[in-house]
């Protein structure tokens, strides 16, 4: 399938993880991509990998964000997929009863405050085209609690997923589509690094799986690319959950 041929696909957090496997599915459909991170040399690395460019994008840096759109266009002419993925899971993010306030806000800004700023900088170049597609990930906590709470994470996931719902209403009449993706737990290296550190919590989180294992990243970049796809020309505003089943499971088969 071809299904972004002279299409650009814009990505943060491109360097690894999820947004590498978006980048190489995409590339792979004819897209033109862009990577944005801070990680320069796996930044370069994986834009080289795909035939695309890199940005050294800050994304929590308004200046830096509307920089890196405004030089998509002008290199390539168009934005025409914004996949905003960028976040961290630091592990100073816990309970609320012991995560304090300087971890809580640097979580925000780098997990919400950021996708505020892709999608503000993003979409006038949209709505100047007359189309777009742009998907923001969120994540299955968005809908569920969790009593192994990564509180202000919880809650910026939450943010992104009620902002794409309100700009995925605001902006259907202008044929721009705005989904959130909801992966469960996947296999890249944030969780690996996660938990190598702590296999109980690992062992603690797999059992509420009813297949019974992480997704791959490649897994999630197949539902990005249907969501940033003329196959979901109907869905907008909508939660996309890729979770394994966690979300709908009550107990998990033997």
């Amino acid at each position: 399938m071809q299904r972004f041929e002279n299409r650009v696909a814009v990505i943060t957090g491109g360097a690894s993880g999820i947004g590498l496997a978006t980048a190489r599915r995409l590339a792979e459909e004819g897209a033109k991509i862009v990577i944005a991170d801070v990680d320069d040399t796996a930044g370069k690395a994986a834009a080289d990998e795909v035939g695309g460019a890199y940005e050294h994008t800050d994304v929590t840096n308004e200046t830096e964000v509307e920089a890196l759109f405004q030089r998509t266009v002008d290199a390539f002419g168009s934005v025409d997929v914004a996949f905003n993925n960028a976040g961290i899971s630091p592990a100073d993010d816990g309970s609320i009863l012991e995560t304090g306030i300087d971890a809580w806000q640097r979580v925000q800004q780098v997990n919400l405050t950021s996708v505020y700023l892709c999608c503000k900088y993003a979409l006038p170049h949209m709505r100047r085209q007359g189309k777009g597609s742009i998907v923001n990930t969120a994540s299955f906590v968005a809908v569920m609690g969790a009593a192994t709470s990564q509180i202000s994470y919880s809650a910026s996931k939450g943010g992104v997923l009620a902002m794409t719902r309100e700009l995925g209403v605001e902006f259907a009449r202008e044929n721009i589509r705005i989904n959130a993706l909801c992966p469960g737990p996947v296999n890249t290296p944030l969780l690996k690094e996660l938990f190598a550190k702590d296999p109980e919590r690992a062992a603690r989180r797999l059992v509420h799986v009813p297949v019974g294992r992480f997704a791959e990243p490649e897994e999630i970049a197949a539902a990005v690319a249907f969501l940033a796809s003329d196959d979901a020309s109907f869905i907008t505003a909508s939660q996309f959950l890729v979770d394994g089943g966690i979300s709908s499971a009550y107990v998990t088969p033997l």
